[in-house]
């Protein structure tokens, strides 16, 4: 075990490794972050904050000599880096376990190649892979490989010839072309497995996305405790499969009531998020525990909760921010409308600029009765300004 004071690693300095560094020094322990970024919100509460690039060896030198362990808060982190501190201290996730999840082509083909329930995808690295794809494929949505995330690098594509403008458009990055499937709704696991293999997962979260962005997360999920138990159960195979150590995220999709592995994110989830308020132990609490060996503890939710996220264009006064538009003067939302409502807890990231589609803060609301807390948030949602399109 590695026990408080020591110092931990976090490559990455965004919210989800703000949050760590938060559960991390209120467990005793110290965090060192590595981050290109001086005004990373992780690094504004560090202990320190490295301001450098990941395949900085300098940088990583330092961080190597003077943490116990090093973890991440998000999937870019290059695999060589990964590969290259856990020469000298443990790092979790491995880096073998983060390559699959940060190339869409490997995580397909990890799916399929483990019986895991996903949908029908051709991997595309050329024109003739479009023009040979399965015309059952279409219409398809086509997915850069590699650095896509919350709606970037994703076009719908009717057939291929649409397919083939998009690919020239991604400039022939690899991709793969996954079908469009009938969706009923989306849903999540955010679970933590430890070195011995012990997993523990949060219930199901429901999901809704707006421009390709999580906007709202209902926990539990409004699904049968079949569909929830399976999730989970889908979820925990993944984490096994992969020798997993550390927190996970998996997205599904719900199609014709079943489920679809989408993604997974090798890291703390934005759809866990409410598990701060609403349970006994968050996400980041159980990401700390897994990386220092410490027992996992078992996650009860003790109330209802719907979280939502908070974008950028709520610093504009027309809502929606868009550069060299003339929408409006930046400022700050008027937090009071949220603050009134009961039940409601609010986080800001300090982040230092608000821009259209960019994850400032989120709320969460939480209570006894799910019903009336849904409510509460949607309403508080639109207090604040959120618009829907």
């Amino acid at each position: 075990m590695i026990l408080p004071p020591a110092t931990l690693g976090m490559l990455g300095g965004g919210q989800l490794g703000r949050f760590f560094v938060s559960a991390a020094h209120e467990m005793g322990y110290k965090v060192w972050v590595l981050d290109p970024d001086p005004h990373s919100p992780a690094g504004l509460i560090a202990d320190r904050h490295l301001v450098a690039a990941y395949d900085d060896y300098l940088a990583l030198d330092t961080l190597g000599n003077e943490c116990a362990a090093v973890t991440t808060e998000f999937e870019n982190v290059p695999a060589d880096t990964l590969d290259y501190l856990a020469k000298f201290i443990p790092v979790h996730p491995a880096a073998s376990a983060v390559a699959v999840c940060q190339n869409r082509i490997a995580e397909k083909t990890f799916l399929a190649d483990n019986g895991l329930p996903h949908g029908p995808f051709a991997v595309i690295r050329s024109e003739d892979d479009v023009r040979n794809a399965n015309a059952g494929l279409f219409p398809a949505i086509l997915k850069v490989a590699r650095f896509g995330y919350d709606g970037k690098g994703q076009a719908r594509v009717a057939d291929r010839d649409e397919a083939v403008a998009a690919f020239q458009h991604f400039k022939g990055e690899p991709c793969v072309l996954e079908k469009m499937l009938a969706l009923d709704y989306e849903v999540s696991v955010v679970l933590a497995r430890d070195e011995a293999g012990t997993v523990r997962a949060f219930p199901a979260g429901e999901n809704r996305h707006r421009n390709g962005i999580l906007d709202v997360t209902i926990a539990p999920a409004r699904a049968s405790a079949c569909l929830r138990d399976n999730a989970q159960e889908i979820a925990e195979r993944i984490a096994n499969k992969l020798g997993y150590i550390g927190t996970l995220g998996v997205e599904f999709f719900v199609c014709r009531g079943e489920l679809v592995v989408n993604e997974m994110a090798p890291r703390p989830h934005n759809s866990g998020h409410h598990t701060i308020d609403a349970c006994d132990v968050s996400q980041y609490e159980q990401q700390v525990r897994a990386l220092c060996g410490l027992p996992l503890a078992t996650p009860r939710q003790h109330s209802a909760a719907v979280m939502v996220n908070l974008l950028g264009e709520l610093w504009y006064e027309d809502g929606k921010g868009e550069a060299g538009k003339n929408h409006g003067a930046y400022r700050e939302p008027d937090w009071s409308v949220l603050h009134a409502v009961p039940g409601l807890r609010l986080h800001l990231y300090g982040k230092h600029h608000a821009r259209p589609g960019r994850k400032m803060g989120h709320f969460v609301v939480t209570g006894d009765d799910a019903e009336a807390v849904l409510e509460r948030a949607l309403a508080a949602r639109a207090a604040i300004g959120i618009r829907d399109e």
